[in-house]
């Protein structure tokens, strides 16, 4: 059997993974001298509450390579190999913490996967390397798969505010001001495994409609799209988005992720986003 090692950046629900037996690793989440893991110490309601309150913007920093060590110990001690489904290395650390924690196992067929991606898509491929895994696929062959998958995703969010993106660096104060008193709405994309600007709305109400013009143009329909729903501090709004996009796709469910504190960091609250798979 393969173990599938998945983290925090995925925004899978912990009791989804819990009852799956998937073990959870942490993102590191700091406020100036404190820092948290963001499984156990600091949920996103909790972090919004002290993002909101705070002067200066967090930092984030993988997890450190000692807290594989327990999984890798009960993966050799079972028998089971190991596939640790990983956010991208562009965005996280936490390809090279798993692969620094392997290095202690030999005798354990560790496969770390860069994915090149991030939250929602993220979860998609976690879910699916376990269900490989079930399945009685080899850890050869999940990553095989994997990796077939990847080049297919697609992310899109639209920030409701430029104001943690200028904070972050990755958009000029200038450039800030001015896009909040024109009401600029970004859309931003996931793009060979980095956020990238894919275009700008004058209103939040056509960057939304634009989201779903996205889907529409480009995403297949039916479950191998794995289309989802991701959302900070806007569970309303995601609901409704995810019924207009069941609607417009003719499907019945679609599964919306709370994005965990490591993407808030840089997006803030009220980030919308939808993640799909091409054909």
């Amino acid at each position: 059997m393969v173990k599938i090692v998945a983290d925090t950046t995925s925004g899978l629900p912990r009791e989804l993974l819990k009852t799956l037996g998937i073990p959870l690793i942490p993102q590191i989440v700091c406020f100036g001298e404190d820092s948290y893991r963001d499984d156990t110490e600091l949920d996103t309601a909790a972090f919004l509450q002290k993002l909101k309150a705070s002067v200066e913007l967090p930092k984030t920093a993988a997890p450190p390579p000692a807290l594989y060590l327990p999984i890798f110990e009960q993966a050799l001690k079972d028998g089971e190999d190991v596939v640790v489904v990983a956010p991208s290395g562009k965005v996280s650390g936490t390809v090279r913490s798993a692969e620094v924690a392997a290095q202690d196992f030999p005798n354990l067929k560790v496969a770390v996967v860069d994915t090149q991606t991030i939250a929602g898509n993220l979860a998609s491929l976690v879910l699916l390397a376990h269900a490989w895994a079930q399945e009685g696929a080899t850890a050869d062959a999940i990553v095989s798969r994997l990796n077939e998958w990847i080049p297919r995703g697609q992310i899109f969010f639209l920030v409701d505010t430029l104001e943690y993106l200028q904070k972050g660096g990755r958009i000029g104060g200038a450039k800030a001001l001015l896009g909040e008193m024109l009401q600029i709405k970004p859309i931003l994309c996931l793009q060979n495994g980095q956020v990238e600007p894919f275009e700008q709305q004058r209103t939040k109400r056509r960057a939304l409609r634009r989201l779903l013009e996205v889907v529409e143009e480009s995403c297949p329909k039916g479950p191998l799209a794995n289309l989802c729903v991701m959302q900070a501090d806007a569970a309303q709004e995601a609901g409704v988005l995810a019924s207009e996009l069941c609607s417009m796709m003719g499907m019945t469910d679609i599964p919306i992720y709370e994005l965990p504190p490591a993407i808030v960091t840089h997006g803030g609250p009220g980030v919308l986003g939808i993640g799909f798979f091409v054909t």
